[in-house]
């Protein structure tokens, strides 16, 4: 099985396009967008809806018609409030899948998605969780906010109240477990630590150690992350190994920047590469 792994192109229209032509020119049996998918700059996020309604529904049609299959779920910068939509969109169609929190089956592979991610700094706070019981917060920038079908919901205690939650430790344990883990590939959105996938640009290294220690323990085949774009420009690293356990972040540059990053992956002979390519209209 072929694979062209996504992550982060947060509404960019040039981006999708682009992966739909690399898509049938490289012949993959599958495409997965690892997150963030819907535009963030210059609108309100409450409008992120339309992106769905007016673009990726015809855009999904296109990868049915052409039977590629489409994991995908939305990441820490997709409003929560429109899950609904995007599961009401790809409920459509035979080959478009939602995968958060999700376990699906194709040929003698096991997908497993989660959109959880480790707390940041900045205000939306939607998907986001305490590492570990015992994990420090970052300074903050701004007030928590959770979005609500009527608006932002303001959270006053971020800190008390993120610990009323379960940790991303926990919903790790809580995830749908495969039948082969050798023959899994983990769709996290947040990066592990300790593996220089997840470098800040001023050098911060902000990966999960929960899902370290998950990853580490459990030995899946591969885990396909996101969330920090800059890292493998920064880190010079955009795989690594832990164990047996392939781990990739192909990066992303910008939200509408001119390069376009992606990682093609043949699951039976185990190859994969980075791919990079520049937006030829600007």
């Amino acid at each position: 099985m072929k694979v062209l792994y996504v992550a982060d192109l947060h509404g960019s229209e040039w981006k999708y396009e682009r992966i739909f032509k690399e898509a049938l020119s490289e012949q993959v049996d599958l495409v997965i967008n690892g997150g963030d998918m819907l535009p963030i700059g210059g609108i309100n996020l409450f409008d992120q809806d339309k992106f769905i309604k007016n673009f990726l529904i015809d855009y999904f049609a296109a990868f049915n018609k052409k039977k590629i299959y489409y994991l995908c779920y939305l990441g820490n910068d997709d409003l929560m409030i429109f899950d609904p939509l995007l599961e009401e969109v790809c409920g459509k169609y035979d080959f478009i899948i939602p995968i958060a929190q999700r376990k699906v089956e194709l040929g003698e592979f096991e997908f497993i998605g989660m959109n959880w991610v480790v707390d940041y700094p900045f205000g939306l706070k939607d998907r986001c969780r305490k590492d570990t019981p015992d994990y420090v917060f970052q300074k903050q920038f701004g007030k928590a906010v959770l979005s609500t079908p009527t608006g932002w919901k303001k959270i006053d205690d971020w800190f008390s109240y993120a610990a009323t939650i379960p940790t991303f430790e926990d919903e790790l344990e809580n995830l749908v477990r495969p039948n082969k883990m050798e023959n899994t590939i983990y769709v996290i959105h947040m990066p592990p630590a300790n593996l220089d996938l997840d470098v800040c640009q001023d050098g911060r290294k902000v990966g999960s150690n929960a899902l370290y220690n998950f990853l580490k323990e459990n030995q899946p085949k591969f885990s396909l992350h996101g969330h920090i774009h800059e890292s493998p420009e920064v880190s010079g690293k955009w795989y690594n190994s832990l164990g047996k356990t392939i781990c990739i972040q192909p990066g992303q540059s910008g939200h509408h920047g001119n390069y376009l990053s992606y990682v093609i992956i043949d699951l039976e002979t185990m190859k994969f590469e980075r791919m990079v390519k520049i937006n030829a209209s600007k």
